[in-house]
């Protein structure tokens, strides 16, 4: 009996573990990004990470120099992205894109997506709501 509630306890404190550690790597959005840091730009879809508890979105844009700079763009759930009409298909390497969102606070090539327009015009929200980020819904609401 007694090993039986050992390993019970060990189970649920690994469950719990887990869980924490999850917990601790979301966050608010003024806790990395600049909301007076808005960034715009378009560019060539690179790689998408389809992970918990953000996506990322890796776009190289070229510079008005020439250069090309490759960002990284924080998005929803995968979950969330996918009820907003996200597929895996549709943000495939190659695939041309704008991008509206605000720069990391740390100055980085790093930004928090709020929208994402293909060539042909539609347009997707990237954001995840309740993150604290500047307009969730409306571009130039307060």
């Amino acid at each position: 009996m007694d090993a039986k509630f050992a390993m019970a306890v060990g189970i649920v404190g690994l469950a719990m573990s887990g869980w924490a550690s999850s917990a601790s790597a979301h966050h608010a959005f003024a806790a990395e990004f600049d909301a007076n840091k808005p960034v715009t730009f378009k560019g060539t879809i690179t790689k998408m990470e389809w992970v918990n508890p953000h996506t990322w979105l890796h776009v190289d844009v070229k510079g008005s120099d020439g250069t090309v700079q490759n960002w990284a763009i924080e998005a929803g759930t995968p979950n969330v992205l996918f009820r907003r009409g996200f597929k895996k298909e549709s943000l495939l390497p190659g695939t041309e894109i704008a991008i509206d969102g605000y720069q990391s606070k740390d100055g980085s090539h790093r930004a928090n997506g709020r929208d994402l327009t293909f060539a042909d015009g539609r347009k997707l929200f990237l954001g995840s709501s309740g993150t604290g980020a500047p307009y969730e819904l409306t571009p130039g609401a307060k």
